[in-house]
């Protein structure tokens, strides 16, 4: 075996297998050794209390992997008189961390799925956007996990789903392209086979 991949007198980590998770005392002296890096000093009155501050944030930033996508789409409604078309809810306002460089982008998605045997409560889109919204992603990961949740646990006949959103990364360092959008979509079913769904579902999203 590689000694890059298993260090001597240690058990090998990998992408697959769970990471030991630090205890708070931990995370809080990784934020005062990043501001200190930084070059300044975490001891002075302004930043002692920063790392405290930090992890709880934290906490809240990545809350969705706490939280279960299955729990969230487990009750759905079957008394719909017969309705069998689009059920959209578009500009659901999301903020996320970009998993390259832990820095927020900010957007709002559009979903839209065509029902087979049952709806689910429209706030629940919300909740599943906002639980895979607050997890380190990339926009092209979190359009696919968004598609993947509602085809798993509705069963609808075709899904439609996209997010537009301005990345702090492109903003705010690098290129720092101000205002520039990145829009991702994806369509399975019904929406993936006819283009003429897939028009409706872009002409619903502009109204």
């Amino acid at each position: 075996m590689d000694a890059r991949t298993k260090p001597v007198g240690a058990t090998a980590l990998t992408a697959t297998a769970p990471f030991p998770r630090p205890t708070r005392e931990e995370a809080e002296a990784a934020v005062r050794t990043l501001l200190a890096w930084a070059g300044d000093n975490p001891l002075r009155e302004g930043l002692i209390e920063t790392p405290a501050r930090v992890t709880r944030a934290f906490g809240e930033f990545f809350a969705g992997y706490e939280q279960d996508a299955s729990e969230i789409l487990s009750k759905t409604f079957k008394e719909v008189g017969g309705y069998d078309d689009i059920v959209l809810v578009r500009d659901i306002p999301f903020s996320s961390h970009c998993e390259h460089h832990m820095v927020p982008f900010v957007g709002k998605a559009h979903i839209g799925y065509l029902p087979h045997d049952g709806v689910v409560g429209l706030s629940k889109l919300a909740r599943l956007v906002d639980v895979f919204s607050r997890r380190l992603q990339t926009q092209e990961n979190l359009t696919a996990q968004i598609v993947d949740a509602i085809n798993e646990h509705l069963g609808p006949r075709g899904v439609a789903v996209m997010l537009e959103a301005e990345h702090m990364c492109m903003s705010m360092r690098g290129v720092r392209a101000h205002g520039a959008a990145t829009v991702t979509h994806r369509f399975t079913g019904v929406f993936a086979e006819d283009r003429v769904e897939q028009d409706r579902f872009f002409t619903m999203i502009k109204r």
